[in-house]
């Protein structure tokens, strides 16, 4: 799978194939009766096609002994008859045709809302590690793509197949029955057409399993190359953004010519071997018929059901490669639907309510791979009610204290405690709903300026919301939009500024009424005027609260309780603002730094 900063295309295996079809065939059986009339409606369909040539057959063989008894001697009634019948069998099986083919589109799409339902509840419940570690448009591009790829298969070459086998089957059996010294002719071509579609097979599957890599990994670079635009533009980088796609889009275009390319060979060459076969009993029958062992009505018979024969033999062998694609597609469905989640709470874990907001680290180890330490042995307490400050140079580790704390990440050593008991004791979902936070990342949705300010709290009334928006210095801005609180914000917030977002993301947090607060650069997307006001309006938001804030620029953490300063995962020294400017270390030297 394509992590982030992955740009050699992947070189997949071929995966088990069975297992992922089996793991379909688990979401067909939600519809499984639905299927099986489908599936019963397809044979009788088929029933009627291998019909039409023996009434064919019929008919001509009437016209056969009348020519023998002379001009004028010719059955036309039985004649027409036939026809009638041939008719009204190709007519009602074509009519069963399109009934089975509305019928699978149906269940095709059911089962893509099934998938897609599952590959998003997946997401809600992946760790943001995960996330982490791979691109969104790779993650993207197997909800919409490869559920794609699919349904669209589900929808047609399942039945395809059915019935293609059934066509198969029973066109060899009226052959068998017309005349077995004709099969003796075409008999040949059979296990040339097996051993060459296995082979294929073998070659296209590993070929169809890049393809759609290919295709997650373009439209990872894509997506993030949208999200980045303004960034491109402002360095002037769109030669070398475009040739980078170019690059990665060759990657995929030739990924699609290596399945493709080699899987549309199969159906041309399949039916070269069922011509061979066709030429066969073309001279065979009539050596036969010379030797007057069959007559007109056996080799006319006999030459259609050769032709249907072959036909589904030379559409089995398409679908085949798009089954293939497919289950390459289904592959990489179910390798994000098997990773693993977030950790499950322990049995009989504690839920989280009216939290006192007492918080203590105690010797905590955390690295976000195995071989690179990130934080050594730190330790901290907050009592209710405190305001603690995290500082340091950027990459010491304060963010990475944040993500213990919310759980986004489980220490691999020490432990972490909240109102006397260990974090991972609580319910994941109740420890989370104990903090309110405002990022540094402001992350607002396609939704009105009313909706995202409500997001957290359920059923916020217009005077929450309005007074949450005035105490994060806002409300002015929004009352000078043409609809206020009803005004539409586009997705991530293109139509506003970065500082209007951050004030949004900090109404937001002051409606959600928690006992602990996890400010990460709050304010760094605001001018220095506003954030004297907004820091005006987050003293009071903290008021009572537990808060722990981490920032850059020192002037807005003096009035913390307790500051701690980490340098390279190591907590180097803690103390008031006074108590560490008095010490005159790497705190003093932070500080002085930014008035220098």
């Amino acid at each position: 799978m394509p992590g982030k900063g992955d740009r050699g295309g992947e070189k997949r295996k071929p995966k088990d194939a069975k297992r992922t079809l089996l793991r379909i065939i688990k979401y067909m059986a939600v519809y499984k009766w639905v299927v099986v009339a489908l599936v019963l409606v397809a044979f009788m369909s088929n029933v009627g096609n291998l019909l039409g040539p023996r009434l064919a057959g019929k008919a001509i063989g009437v016209v056969e002994e009348g020519s023998k008894l002379g001009p004028g001697k010719i059955d036309m009634d039985l004649v027409i008859h036939y026809a009638v019948l041939m008719l009204v069998f190709y007519v009602g099986s074509t009519l069963m045709s399109f009934l089975v083919g509305i019928g699978m589109a149906r269940v095709g799409r059911r089962i893509a809302n099934h998938m897609r339902r599952d590959v998003f509840n997946k997401i809600m419940i992946m760790p943001v590690s995960y996330f982490d570690r791979n691109q969104a448009g790779d993650i993207i591009s197997r909800v919409s793509y490869d559920v794609d790829v699919v349904t669209m298969s589900l929808s047609s070459d399942v039945v395809q197949i059915i019935t293609s086998f059934v066509t198969v089957v029973g066109s060899f059996v009226m052959m068998v029955i017309i005349s077995p010294p004709m099969v003796l002719c075409m008999i040949f071509t059979i296990p040339v057409s097996i051993w060459y579609t296995r082979y294929m097979s073998k070659r296209t599957r590993p070929l169809y399993s890049k393809r759609s890599a290919a295709y997650g990994e373009m439209n990872g670079f894509a997506e993030e190359m949208f999200s980045g635009q303004k960034t491109i533009l402002a360095y002037a980088n769109e030669d070398r953004v475009t040739e980078n796609f170019s690059a990665i889009n060759r990657a995929a275009a030739e990924a699609y010519k290596n399945s493709d390319g080699l899987g549309v060979t199969m159906g041309p060459t399949i039916g070269m071997i069922n011509n061979f076969g066709l030429s066969a009993i073309g001279m065979g029958g009539a050596v036969l018929y010379l030797m007057k062992i069959v007559g007109l009505e056996q080799i006319s018979s006999f030459v259609l059901y050769s032709r249907k024969f072959s036909g589904p033999i030379n559409e089995i062998s398409n679908i085949i490669n798009e089954i293939y694609s497919a289950l390459a597609a289904a592959e990489r469905v179910f390798e994000f639907l098997d990773e693993p989640e977030e950790p499950k709470d322990v049995e009989n874990a504690a839920v989280l309510t009216d939290s006192r907001g007492q918080v203590r680290v105690d010797d905590v180890c955390f690295g976000y791979t195995p071989e690179k330490t990130i934080l050594k042995n730190v330790s901290l307490e907050a009592k209710p009610g405190q305001t603690v400050a995290i500082v340091g140079p950027t990459g010491a580790g304060k963010t990475t204290i944040i993500n213990l704390l919310m759980r986004f990440y489980d220490v691999n050593s020490g432990n972490i405690y909240v109102d006397g008991r260990e974090a991972r004791e609580y319910t994941l979902e109740s420890l989370r709903r104990g903090y309110a936070m405002v990022l540094q990342d402001t992350w607002v949705f396609n939704g009105t300026i009313f909706d995202n300010i409500a997001y957290g709290k359920e059923n916020a009334t217009e005077e929450e919301v309005v007074a949450a928006a005035k105490a994060a210095m806002i409300h002015g801005y929004i009352m000078r939009l043409p609809q206020g609180y009803k005004t539409v914000i586009s997705e991530d917030g293109g139509n506003i500024s970065k500082g209007q977002k951050q004030l949004l993301t900090i109404a937001r947090a002051m409606l959600y009424n928690t006992s602990m607060l996890i400010l990460d650069e709050a304010t760094s997307n605001v001018d220095t005027t506003t954030e004297r006001q907004v820091q005006k309006a987050i003293r009071g938001l903290m008021r009572g609260k537990t808060s722990f804030v981490i920032a850059h620029r020192l002037s807005t953490v003096q009035n913390a309780d307790q500051i701690l300063v980490i340098d390279h995962g190591e907590l180097i020294e803690r103390g008031t603002h006074d108590e560490l400017m008095k010490k005159r270390g790497f705190y003093y030297k932070l500080y002085a730094s930014q008035y220098e």
